[in-house]
């Protein structure tokens, strides 16, 4: 290793001198070792790096010492917000901008203290669950920010949710009672038979007597507002930094969603690590346009706002149309983004506003390689924070220095100091590769790799919480990975290091899918085809096709005016991809299903497949012999299924 050889070269120079070999002999020899055992690499390593792990390990000591502190003080989040209410009181905390309603630190922490003495009022104690259930606003925030400081923990329920899904975040999560938007009545009309008669139901919001009464529900707001605002007795037992503070809903894109624990000292690392990584400043007023039952819109944006002292601008819905008029109006300096946000934003017609605005830096994740550069510089905005996190994950990265395409970095110089590995994967199986010692294999530079995190429960940074599911959370831990006896988190995705450290992301592990012996990144198709289609929704996955090793590709793609053309297409195609990478179905739909965070739903595409029965959407076949797309209807998906048409 590069290390390895830096010692060697230090250990010849001891061992010589020990032996009364001059100092020039001595370093002469020395330097043979270092350049005979690719010491260069390790040197160039060093000069183009150093700066960047120097820079990175400053932010990891502060997050740690920071994490520290709080430990030993125990705190929690209601007690570091009640720092941050005396450090500002009357500053702004929260916009909403629906309403243009401003609300200072000490109205919100009024608001909380509120919600704090209704839940006591309601019998709730510490370790109690209660379903929040409604559009991004303030008082989103209020709520579970009241509940937790009386150690009651709020489950954070995707809005867009319905029925059967609904049903089962609101049970996994053993709530006692639910609150819910009114704007959302409709959704809890249709699941209110089938909650649990013992759940105590509240509504926030505008809803007609009739309504309230037959979804057994009550008013929250008139109850809030005559509630008192003192500050709650201690909850007891007390609520510790390593206790849970809420569940977030894992997106659900593969299956009905996991609730992920997220306890005090995680919210806390997960917001501190991204204001330092990306240099935010005090009087920064950030964007937030996420969902707040999401972790970027509710810690890594509004957690700005409740540890750092931050104003945050929370925006009910993304608006592709109304993005930059948003951020000019409320002088914002941060934006946020998730998924395809950056890309909806590029197919916007070109507009005034869209270089009128002060935002200097854009955080997020997921934000494709070949949108990057034309991102930042069609709006101006000097630079990307680009980071890699899941809810529940303990192996974060984040790119600090701007590096086109990365989503974080590891130091190859000191990679122990930050125990995150890419690991070697059977592409057939998906099972981690092992040595003969059992161990899991590291992946060299430019392989592709599983991302793992060693997990230590002592220590904040290497906790790995799971979920409420015991079942889920042992499925995402792997033993005897870095060392015997050792366990390590498992990311589910795949990633690639080059050989200064930066990591790209390249697929979800089970996204990616071989096909005539090559193996197809579907986030890489994806992104080639979108940006030949004009910045398009579209899906890329494999469907198996009988008698036929591996994969075949297909494409669901969002046509909303109903002009797509076939042949132009293919030809692009043949020009932007390898033969094994060409979609050899298309779907061709008015639009392509996303989650509330823009993440694409291919689960029921991938069911439904090439066969026409399943859909009304336009399916059409890759027919190699005569060069062109061709529709496919129930004699050619019978010739597919059969055999008799050749791939």
């Amino acid at each position: 290793s590069s290390t390895a050889t830096a010692s060697l070269s230090l250990g010849s120079l001891g061992l010589l001198r020990l032996f009364g070999v001059p100092w020039s002999w001595s370093l002469a020899a020395g330097f043979g070792v270092f350049l005979g055992t690719g010491g260069w690499k390790y040197l160039y390593i060093v000069v183009r790096t150093a700066k960047r792990d120097l820079n990175g390990l400053y932010v990891l000591l502060r997050v740690k010492i920071a994490l520290w502190h709080h430990l030993r003080r125990n705190s929690n989040i209601p007690s570091i917000f009640a720092q941050t209410v005396k450090q500002h009181p009357n500053k702004p905390a929260l916009i909403y901008d629906a309403t243009g309603e401003t609300w200072t630190f000490t109205q919100l922490d009024l608001l909380s203290n509120a919600v704090a003495q209704w839940a006591l009022a309601q019998g709730w104690a510490p370790g109690d669950v209660v379903a929040l259930f409604m559009e991004s606003r303030p008082l989103q925030v209020a709520l579970w920010l009241g509940l937790a400081k009386v150690g009651v923990e709020a489950a954070l329920i995707n809005f867009n949710l319905q029925r059967d899904a609904l049903l089962h975040c609101v049970g996994v999560s053993a709530s006692r009672g639910i609150v819910f938007g009114a704007e959302l009545a409709g959704a809890m009309l249709e699941v209110s038979s089938s909650l649990s008669p013992s759940m105590v139901r509240f509504c926030t919001g505008e809803l007609s007597v009739d309504c309230l009464a037959s979804l057994a529900a009550q008013n929250l707001d008139y109850i809030l507002a005559s509630a008192p605002t003192l500050p709650p007795p201690p909850c007891i037992p007390p609520k510790s930094f390593n206790d849970r503070l809420f569940y977030i809903y894992t997106s659900g894109t593969t299956g009905l969603p996991k609730a992920a624990i997220v306890v005090h000292s995680r919210y806390y690392r997960i917001a501190a690590f991204g204001y330092h990584a990306f240099r935010m400043r005090q009087d920064d007023i950030i964007y937030d346009c996420l969902p707040l039952y999401h972790s970027a819109g509710n810690i890594m944006g509004v957690g700005q706002c409740l540890i750092n002292g931050l104003t945050v601008v929370v925006k009910k819905k993304f608006s592709a149309s109304r993005f930059w008029e948003d951020c000019i109006k409320h002088n914002c300096t941060v934006v946020q983004y998730i998924g395809e946000i950056c890309r909806y934003l590029l197919s916007q017609p070109v507009r005034p506003s869209e270089k009128g605005h002060r935002v200097r830096l854009a955080v997020g994740n997921g934000l494709r390689p070949s949108v990057w550069e034309a991102f930042t510089e069609r709006f101006g905005v000097a630079q990307v924070g680009e980071f890699y996190g899941a809810t529940e994950c303990n192996c974060s990265i984040a790119n600090m220095d701007g590096k086109v395409g990365a989503c974080g970095f590891n130091s190859r110089i000191l990679p122990n100091v930050y125990p995150i590995r890419l690991m070697k994967v059977d592409e057939e199986t998906t099972e981690l590769v092992r040595d003969r010692h059992g161990l899991c294999v590291p992946c060299r530079p430019g392989e592709p790799g599983l991302l793992v995190g060693r997990i230590n429960q002592q220590d904040p940074l290497r906790r790995f919480d799971g979920y409420s599911n015991q079942d889920a959370t042992r499925k995402k831990i792997a033993n005897n990975v870095f060392k015997k006896n050792d366990s390590a988190y498992l990311s589910g995705d795949v990633l690639v290091m080059d050989e200064l450290g930066y990591m790209y992301f390249r697929d979800r592990s089970g996204d990616t899918f071989r096909w005539r012996g090559e193996n197809v990144s579907t986030t890489e198709v994806e992104g080639t085809l979108s940006g030949l289609l004009g910045q398009a929704d579209v899906a890329v996955y494999g469907v198996a096709v009988p008698d036929v090793e591996g994969k075949a590709g297909m494409a669901a793609i969002a046509d909303p005016t109903g002009t797509f053309d076939c042949d132009a297409f293919l030809r692009e195609v043949q020009q932007a991809l390898p033969p094994y990478a060409r979609p050899v179905f298309l779907r061709i739909s008015p639009q392509v299903d996303t989650t509330g965070t823009f993440k694409i739903q291919k689960t029921r595409l991938q069911r439904e497949g090439y066969d026409p029965r399943l859909s009304t959407d336009q399916i059409y076949f890759l027919n190699s012999r005569a060069g062109r797309y061709e529709a496919v209807n129930e004699d050619l998906h019978s010739a597919i299924v059969e055999g008799r048409m050749a791939l």
